[in-house]
């Protein structure tokens, strides 16, 4: 049987739009950014990248990193304040969500330590990293695979 080539992409992001943000505040405001950028998936019950990056953002506030134990102990703590099941609270799973925001390019480690990037508002990480660096890469090359297929389909039928 012949092997058939999987076809893995270099980079990929999710983008969706919701209703505007008015009348939402606290952790539904960053559960519906995190759907909006595709860190979570609609539907998902674990939803733990919200609370990670929840108290990511309460300790930016002053200024503070936090270690993954750290980050774990407040994601348990706003949990039980919240009366949200205990789900996706696992050490390793609250490392796999804070390396996700920081493949996403919200959060570096510094020391062992966890914060929101150089303690910068997310809207200015967004634009300067997500959007004019990531976003700018993937759209050059769906731009190429635009412009091949018409340079192809001038001379040539795709099939």
């Amino acid at each position: 049987m012949p092997t058939i080539a999987k076809d893995i992409p270099l980079n990929e992001i999710t983008l969706r739009r919701y209703e505007r943000p008015y009348e939402l505040e606290g952790r539904e405001l960053v559960k519906k950014l995190c759907l909006s950028v595709g860190l979570l998936q609609p539907g998902d019950s674990r939803d733990s990248i919200v609370d990670v990056l929840s108290v990511l953002l309460d300790a930016k506030k002053q200024k503070l990193s936090l270690d993954a134990k750290e980050i774990e102990t407040r994601v348990v703590s706003m949990r039980k304040k919240q009366n949200l099941p205990l789900k996706g609270i696992a050490p390793s799973n609250i490392r796999r969500q804070i390396k996700r925001l920081r493949d996403f390019f919200f959060v570096e480690k510094q020391n062992n330590k966890y914060r929101i990037a150089e303690f910068e508002q997310l809207s200015t990480l967004f634009e300067r990293k997500v959007e004019k660096y990531y976003l700018a890469l993937i759209l050059e090359r769906v731009r190429e695979y635009f412009k091949t297929i018409d340079k192809f389909n001038d001379g040539h039928r795709l099939s």
